[in-house]
């Protein structure tokens, strides 16, 4: 099962490290990951995207509490939340393709964030299913680059991940 885990850590170097070294020393993976600061400098938010049972999701929790530089650990895949996934993507866009791609992004919800004379930057933000569908609109050929960041969330109404 996909489990989303919100961190927060104090934001120092090799902080990322640990947490990336307890999932590779463990054998887990780790799908998707961001790292910010947050409101306080010396704080950061890390999302970390996984998969595993209760069990392992469990044993994951459990160790990122141990390490040092972690102040806090929440699956907010269990509670009512929102997730988002930002993709910037580079199309070919030439002749009668250029008003078809134009029109596609506005279906999205896209936006074109640079115009040549022969491709477009896309920016877009979303769930994963409404990033997929929109590159399934689109033929290999057209495509140059994605990057996508990966989901991050937050969870709804007052409750929230506080130091």
């Amino acid at each position: 099962m996909r489990h989303i885990l919100s961190l927060l850590l104090e934001n120092e170097s090799g902080a990322l490290s640990r947490v990336a070294g307890l999932f590779s020393a463990r054998g887990y993976n780790i799908e998707a990951l961001t790292v910010a600061p947050t409101e306080d400098p010396s704080v950061a938010r890390m999302t970390i995207v996984t998969r595993g049972d209760e069990r392992v999701i469990e044993q994951i929790t459990k160790q990122l509490n141990k390490l040092i530089d972690v102040i806090r650990v929440q699956d907010i895949s269990e509670a009512d939340h929102i997730e988002r996934e930002l993709m910037l993507l580079k199309v070919r866009a030439k002749g009668e393709e250029r008003e078809e791609i134009k029109r596609l992004a506005d279906i999205f919800r896209a936006r074109i964030l640079d115009v040549t004379a022969s491709s477009y930057v896309i920016e877009m933000t979303g769930a994963g299913s409404k990033l997929d569908a929109f590159l399934r609109n689109l033929t290999r050929d057209q495509i140059i680059e994605v990057v996508r960041s990966g989901p991050t969330g937050i969870l709804r109404g007052e409750r929230g991940l506080h130091v």
